[in-house]
């Protein structure tokens, strides 16, 4: 099955989700937990049905859901109708989705060499260096935030190689930019945007603001 491209996947106007870095994700107000487990279990069983399985976060107010086809490493037709199921579950049982509240880190390092650098924080993060994969070292736990490698020419130490990019719905990006700013940062570099934008914090510490458009 082929990858849906980001265009497709905004022209399938799943409004309770958002597609960031890679999958879609979204957020079901439970209440309690109750609710939420009512509400897992239902999602549970459209999953087995599909045989596509998201993964889900029950905690006390809320279930986050994260759906992608791992077999093909993007989006699928799959995951647009098994959304879709799942805000139909949600809407039956009276349930509301919270699409802003999704958001994910990746930490970015500038490295001029990957193959060096690559198998010690794999090793370090994860304990095997099987989880670098390409330029990321991806924990098959799912504990931890994905850790990519920037390709940067050979230099000397600068101030600054690690870089946290803050994903964000593509909706709000703009809102939570203008918070930063108006809160002591700076625009360095918006040459990217809507793709991502470049902050600083006061003292010249950087980070990302990515969505999913212009990719």
């Amino acid at each position: 099955m082929d990858s849906l491209t980001t265009e497709q996947i905004l022209d399938a106007r799943l409004t309770d989700w958002r597609k960031l870095a890679q999958a879609l994700q979204a957020r079901f107000l439970t209440g309690d937990f109750a609710a939420g487990l009512r509400f897992v279990t239902a999602v549970s069983e459209v999953a087995e049905e599909a045989n596509h399985h998201p993964d889900l976060a029950l905690t006390y107010p809320h279930v986050d859901v994260t759906l992608i086809s791992h077999d093909v490493g993007g989006l699928t037709q799959r995951d647009v109708d098994l959304a879709r199921r799942i805000s139909e579950i949600a809407q039956a049982q009276g349930i509301d989705a919270d699409p802003h509240a999704v958001s994910e880190i990746e930490v970015g390092l500038d490295t001029a060499d990957v193959a060096a650098v690559g198998p010690f924080w794999a090793a370090l993060l994860t304990g095997s260096t099987d989880a670098l994969h390409g330029s990321a070292v991806i924990d098959p736990r799912g504990r931890l935030p994905l850790l990519w490698f920037q390709d940067t020419e050979a230099h000397r130490t600068p101030r600054q190689r690690f870089h946290l990019d803050l994903w964000l719905p593509h909706d709000i990006a703009e809102e939570r930019i203008a918070a930063a700013v108006a809160a002591g940062g700076t625009v360095v570099d918006n040459d990217n945007a809507p793709s991502f934008v470049v902050l600083a914090d006061p003292e010249g510490n950087r980070s990302c603001v990515c969505t999913c458009l212009d990719r």
